[in-house]
């Protein structure tokens, strides 16, 4: 009777540290994951609820994305890098286009490098925080609403970080069944999709208020072509006789010398969704601004 009591302690002081490394494992990703939310190791950015009121220097935060070989999607940023100040609640765009057949669930996983800097990179807003769904060739935009703390001009050890990089890779997800249809949260309004497309695809061109290699484009909505005053307009586009609305604005982005032969805008816009949330946000510029 003894023995078999010794043998159930003994059986029970083996089982209680297996049992208990057992659990750790299985939940070690997870723990490892708040872990890192906590404390912003490996560059893990931390989610808050609103923007400070405070106010600090300058700093530049670049984009950067892949897509695992696993995964039939294209994944890029809308803009390469914004330039904001510490503090300062900063909304930027990624595209994601389903390359296949068929629906595929995403999952995001991301991280900012320097490294020291994930614990004062703050989101707001990002599609990173759910599966994600894309029927087949579907494309959208997604919005990632975030800041900077100021904290971080008051630590030491970043206190000379000049640029943070925040990067994204979308892998195929583990779990399907709890995807959400990116379409359904893609609810930025198109004229604010239109001004990401015009600062990564225009600007280097065109200015608002000002004629820079090609005219400006304050109050273009309803202006007759070729009609700026002082800008050397192209051949083409002396004498010709039309408003620029949404249907011709549609057109010339789609292929400007097949529109005007003679044009010399270099530019086209082969994407039928970037058209008309360039066109959305042309729409509302006013002549001035």
């Amino acid at each position: 009777m003894k023995k078999k009591i010794s043998n159930f302690w003994v059986a029970l002081a083996v089982c209680i540290p297996l049992a208990i490394m057992i659990a750790i494992s299985s939940y070690s990703v997870t723990l490892y994951r708040l872990f890192c939310s906590a404390t912003g190791a490996n560059g893990t950015t931390r989610r808050a609820t609103s923007a400070p009121d405070e106010r600090g220097r300058f700093i530049t935060v670049l984009f950067d994305t892949t897509v695992s070989p696993a995964l039939p999607w294209r994944f890029v940023p809308l803009q390469r890098r914004v330039r904001l100040r510490l503090g300062e609640e900063t909304l930027a765009y990624f595209e994601a286009e389903n390359l296949s057949d068929h629906d595929i669930v995403g999952r995001a996983t991301f991280n900012v490098t320097p490294e020291k800097t994930g614990v004062y990179f703050k989101k707001i807003q990002c599609f990173c925080f759910n599966e994600q769904m894309l029927h087949p060739h579907q494309k959208v935009s997604m919005p990632v609403t975030f800041f900077v703390d100021p904290e971080l001009d008051r630590d030491p050890n970043t206190n000379d970080v000049n640029e943070i990089t925040l990067a994204y890779t979308f892998f195929r997800s583990i779990k399907p069944d709890q995807a959400v249809e990116l379409g359904k949260l893609n609810t930025v309004p198109a004229s604010e999709v239109g001004q990401q497309i015009f600062a990564v695809q225009c600007s280097s061109c065109h200015e608002l208020t000002r004629d820079k290699i090609g005219p400006r484009l304050g109050g273009v909505f309803g202006r007759m072509a070729g009609s700026v005053a002082g800008y050397p307009y192209s051949a083409g586009l002396h004498g010709k006789k039309f408003a620029w609305d949404a249907k011709t604005l549609n057109t010339w982005l789609s292929g400007p010398q097949a529109m005007i032969p003679g044009a010399t805008m270099p530019v086209q816009m082969q994407d039928v969704q970037e058209r008309a949330a360039m066109i959305a946000y042309l729409r509302t510029l006013k002549a001035g601004e």
